[in-house]
């Protein structure tokens, strides 16, 4: 099995892209062209990534990874917060990768824990086609999915991989039914759809919104994080019509970071 850091130099190239703010409802921000640049020193043993945007640049170099971030075998990440505490900001970034195409996601919520900002990084390596995916829609995700999910953890024990089995779909009266199943377990929700919104609602306190963004990519964040509560925070991407990945960061009741997982599903009926 590679090593973090070998997986880490799988992101190594020129990323041209752009970082596209959104409100927690979707709204457009800004948009801001930029170039991610990470670069091998010293045999690769050492990492040196330089972000420019308008007319700014910032220079990093690391030898050593913090153990706020865990990679997958094909480069894919997350790094962000290990611990939800009180009257502090919190928040999240998370990468896929596919092909010469990047997709990160950052997810930012307040001092008192409400969502507050949401950036989608678009990225292709210098010098290969830039290929945009249309926005996510709902009818993009209407379907059984089959999937494999890898998890990771930050503790470093071995990872775990079992099959998946999502079904989307639609009742009478438009709201959207999902039903999940792994190791044995089902996990039946609904939520109702408004725009671009699709919120998880049946718990009162524990609202979870998935917000369909550019490029095939969505959102999924608890409204408001807080102790004593079990949370995820999620990016999903439709690469192809067919073909969806997804990565899930995975917080306690006690607000600890305990696992990392990357799901890659293909659809196998249409709802």
């Amino acid at each position: 099995m590679s090593s973090q850091w070998e997986r880490l130099l799988q992101n190594l190239g020129e990323w041209q892209g752009s970082f596209t703010q959104f409100s927690p409802q979707g709204q457009l921000l800004n948009d801001i062209p930029t170039v991610v640049s990470l670069e091998g020193l010293n045999n690769n043993q050492t990492v040196r990534q330089i972000i420019r945007q308008e007319g700014t640049e910032k220079v990093l170099e690391y030898s050593s990874l913090a153990k706020s971030v865990l990679f997958f075998e094909n480069g894919a990440f997350s790094q962000g917060s290990i611990q939800l505490g009180p009257f502090s900001e919190f928040g999240a970034e998370l990468g896929l990768i596919a092909e010469n195409r990047r997709l990160r996601l950052v997810q930012l919520f307040d001092k008192n824990g409400h969502l507050n900002q949401l950036t989608l990084i678009r990225e292709h390596l210098a010098g290969t086609q830039a290929q945009e995916n249309p926005p996510l829609q709902v009818d993009d995700l209407l379907g059984e999915w089959q999937g494999e999910a890898t998890t990771i953890y930050p503790d470093w024990r071995s990872p775990d991989t079992i099959s998946t089995n999502l079904k989307l779909q639609l009742d009478d009266s438009g709201r959207l039914i999902q039903s999940l199943n792994f190791a044995g377990h089902t996990i039946a929700t609904t939520a109702t759809i408004n725009g671009s919104i699709i919120l998880f609602d049946q718990d009162p306190q524990k609202q979870v919104q998935v917000l369909l963004l550019p490029n095939g990519a969505s959102a999924t964040s608890p409204l408001k994080v807080q102790v004593r509560q079990s949370f995820i925070l999620e990016v999903g991407w439709l690469i192809k019509p067919n073909l969806r990945q997804r990565m899930v960061r995975s917080y306690n009741d006690k607000g600890e970071w305990v696992s990392l997982t990357l799901v890659t599903e293909q659809r196998v009926s249409r709802g």
